[in-house]
């Protein structure tokens, strides 16, 4: 099989003993009551003023046009949804959440 995998199987005395996995797989992964927020992300909040979408693309490694195009908006946009107050609407942060990978709730405040 030669599909590229994000997935990493680490060994201990030659039998698999963890697995690494993206974190958007991981969340995924997650029952709804448990949803959660890295620490990095709360940090890009509080330390560099940024919204919850804008701290999570950051965070992710997304560049706004990843993340408008995957969400259906414009790169323009996205951009003014990142600098204001996080008042968006339901709908709309749930397109953003579906196009970064992660629920909804995770992006409210």
């Amino acid at each position: 099989m030669n599909t590229p995998t994000d997935i990493q199987i680490i060994k201990q005395d030659g039998k698999p003993a963890f697995v690494v996995i993206p974190y958007h797989e991981y969340l995924k992964m997650l029952p709804e009551d448990e949803i959660t927020v890295p620490h990095e992300v709360v940090e890009l909040v509080i330390r560099r003023n940024m919204n919850l979408v804008k701290a999570w693309r950051t965070y992710l490694g997304l560049t706004q046009a990843e993340v408008a195009k995957r969400a259906g908006i414009s790169q323009a946009a996205l951009s003014q949804m990142e600098r204001r107050e996080n008042s968006l609407r339901t709908a709309t942060l749930e397109k953003l959440a579906k196009a970064m990978g992660l629920h909804a709730e995770q992006l409210r405040d």
